[in-house]
């Protein structure tokens, strides 16, 4: 579905809004239920919506600042801001899921018997369960509407918030039917360690992006699957393809008939530039460069057919 920039800020606002609505009430249920009823697996994981909570606060102000026109600063706009504030949403949930391994070894192996949690601990796990299943999906719908790393990046991370919840659903009942403290700060660990690695992926999916990363082979084959649907449009090679805030930034060389005049190649440059944007949603630019035919000049950069 192809989506404008300010239609995609407002998707962006109305997603953000919701995962916070959502994350503040299950997050205080979380914190209090984690408090009251001794759960350190609990209590991390309402730090875990906590940091949802930020998260949306994030999305709100990057989708102001990537509906700002282009300017004479940042001539390509502002949209690279959705895949910076990406990755420091990973690096938030790095030092979260950090700090949850460390205080929960800290009482782990400290002196003291530990105390069994409650069983309003077990409610506010499934409520937390249910209601990151709904946000998730919701989250995930938004960003494949748009496209947006950043959205599908935050269903992601309530997606395994749901798992991050089950584990310690299945925490607790151990804990509590043979009456074991430390079984719910172990628990409390693993949920750290599970923050941690979920972080890690969504930073590298970040970078590629940050970097001009691949886009991947299928999106180069709907490329090249364009520009042969125009026959006079020969030997496209070092191609580019990249993503600035879910839109498409393409540069390419095409071969055409040395003996056309400007405006006949021009006419044939812009004949691929409409084929592919009949193939793919969400363009941000094309830069269709024409050669000659059997040009040999050394070129030392983007892919060819032959690469995909």
């Amino acid at each position: 579905m192809k989506t404008d920039k300010n239609s995609r800020s407002s998707i962006i606002k109305i997603a953000s809004i919701t995962a916070l609505a959502g994350n503040l009430i299950l997050a205080t249920i979380k914190i209090f239920a984690g408090l009251y009823a001794q759960s350190m697996a609990v209590l991390g994981d309402g730090i875990d919506s906590s940091m949802d909570i930020l998260i949306s606060v994030m999305t709100l102000i990057v989708s102001a600042i990537i509906s700002k026109p282009a300017d004479k600063d940042h001539p390509w706009g502002h949209g690279r801001a959705e895949t910076v504030a990406t990755a420091i949403l990973s690096m938030i949930l790095f030092f979260a899921g950090g700090q949850l391994i460390l205080n929960s070894g800290q009482r782990l192996f400290a002196k003291g018997e530990v105390e069994t949690p409650q069983t309003l601990a077990l409610a506010a796990t499934v409520i937390s369960i249910v209601g990151k299943i709904l946000l998730s999906w919701s989250q995930y719908l938004f960003g494949k509407k748009i496209s947006s790393n950043m959205l599908k990046a935050n269903a992601k991370n309530m997606a395994t918030d749901v798992l991050t919840s089950a584990g310690v659903l299945i925490g607790l009942c151990f804990s509590m039917f043979f009456n074991i403290g430390a079984i719910d700060l172990v628990t409390a660990m693993l949920v750290g360690i599970w923050v941690i690695k979920n972080a890690i992926g969504i930073f590298i999916e970040a970078n590629a992006e940050l970097m001009d990363g691949a886009a991947g082979r299928e999106s180069y084959q709907l490329l090249y699957e364009a520009i042969r649907s125009v026959p006079e449009a020969g030997h496209p090679h070092r191609t580019r393809m990249r993503r600035i805030a879910g839109f498409w930034d393409i540069d390419l060389d095409i071969e055409v008939d040395s003996s056309l005049t400007v405006k006949e190649a021009h006419d044939i440059a812009n004949r691929v530039e409409k084929a592919v944007k009949e193939r793919l949603d969400g363009i941000f630019d094309i830069m269709v460069h024409v050669e000659p035919k059997g040009n040999t000049q050394a070129e030392g950069y983007g892919l060819s057919e032959d690469n995909i």
